[in-house]
């Protein structure tokens, strides 16, 4: 049952939100190139987004609630009740997150990368004067700029 009280509309909700978060993350980095940007905002998302588990005591001695939370949060609030094995755990799957998303942000990247034409191996330097002022009868496929005023 979705709509009344339920973990898994707490979950939704959570992962709608943090989508929200993760694209004004996005927007927030516009200033750094694509790869640190891509690279940031995902670990960020691999941050939000692994779950780990933990236990609660609960009143009657020897009971626990069980569950699953965002790694974040696990860690954090083991932190604060000094609670080693919560504060460890949490800890271990926020990294394991952070790792992931880092990868993900990096397989992004390299998979849109610009690519290059030139078969031959010639570093840009060399490519460039190859090309310059050297008419042939073959349409360049490079941008060419508009020129005003030259025939």
């Amino acid at each position: 049952m979705l709509f009344a009280d339920s973990m898994s509309l707490l979950w939704l909700t959570y992962y709608g939100v943090s989508i929200l978060v993760l694209g004004a993350i996005y927007l927030a980095f516009a200033f750094l190139p694509r790869l640190p940007r891509l690279l940031l905002t995902w670990a960020i998302g691999g941050a939000m987004w692994m779950p780990a588990s933990f236990a609660l005591p609960l009143v009657e001695e020897g009971e626990f609630y069980t569950g699953w939370a965002p790694s974040a949060m696990v860690a954090a609030v083991g932190f604060l009740e000094q609670d080693s094995a919560a504060f460890g755990g949490g800890l271990l799957w926020l990294l394991g997150g952070v790792v992931l998303g880092s990868l993900i942000g990096i397989a992004l990247w390299w998979r849109r990368r610009p690519q290059h034409t030139e078969d031959d191996h010639t570093p840009p330097s060399a490519g460039h004067a190859r090309h310059s002022e050297v008419e042939s009868d073959e349409p360049s496929t490079r941008r060419r700029e508009p020129v005003i005023g030259r025939a």
